[in-house]
């Protein structure tokens, strides 16, 4: 189904527990992003769960927009000027696409405003040093995989590919699977959970990371 301004304009629009504006375009068999331009750029977060697209790209310059939901959709390949059109973006989730390399996620290296990534239930996440790559190439990213970035992390990350010969040795081994057990799915009974941690969240920082993992329908550890 294309996303025609039609489509856009009767989808559901509400205020998110975040209290930002959002626009739900999910499960609408969307193939590719476009029109998007017609929203004048009056929402914080648009949530395209559970479609068909296999780009990230299409996006007209969106300066409010600071949210993205991609769950469960079949992209991959992104654009690698992302930051020109969405330059303010901090949430993006992935979870549950295609993306295999990681020479695929250069699209994210210039999205300097970046802070809650989730690319979990991707083929690259296997890759030998994936979380690292990450932590070193997009450095204002805080939170990866619904896991808090460390210190320890950062500086290994720095020693990884911080110099010459570290660029020459990125993605080599394919073994290393980083994070804890995930559930892939999310019981009735986990969401509820979900949403009793946000109404008693104290930060605005905890709140966006319960609403990433309500999202995505992926709870680890919770």
């Amino acid at each position: 189904m294309r996303l025609t301004p039609d489509l856009i304009e009767e989808a559901c629009q509400f205020v998110n527990p975040l209290k930002e504006r959002e626009l739900d375009l999910r499960a609408k068999k969307i193939q590719v992003i476009e029109n998007l331009a017609c929203t004048s750029d009056q929402f914080d977060c648009i949530d395209f769960s559970d479609n068909e697209i296999k780009r990230l790209d299409g996006f007209p310059l969106l300066s409010r927009l600071s949210m993205l939901l991609f769950n469960n959709n079949k992209i991959c390949r992104m654009s690698e000027d992302l930051y020109a059109s969405v330059p303010n973006i901090e949430t993006l989730v992935l979870t549950g696409n295609l993306l295999e390399e990681l020479s695929d996620l250069k699209g994210l290296e210039k999205l300097t405003k970046l802070k809650y990534l989730s690319l979990m239930r991707n083929p690259v996440t296997t890759k030998a040093k994936y979380r690292f790559y990450i932590i070193h190439h997009c450095p204002s990213v805080t939170v990866l995989d619904y896991k808090r970035v460390r210190l320890q992390e950062r500086n290994t990350a720095k020693k990884m590919f911080g110099g010459k010969q570290a660029k020459k040795e990125e993605g080599k081994v394919k073994t290393f699977v980083p994070g804890e057990p995930v559930k892939k799915g999310s019981t009735p009974q986990d969401k509820e959970a979900i949403r009793a941690a946000i109404a008693k969240a104290s930060s605005l920082d905890e709140i966006r990371r319960l609403e990433m993992m309500l999202s995505s329908g992926s709870i680890p550890g919770f």
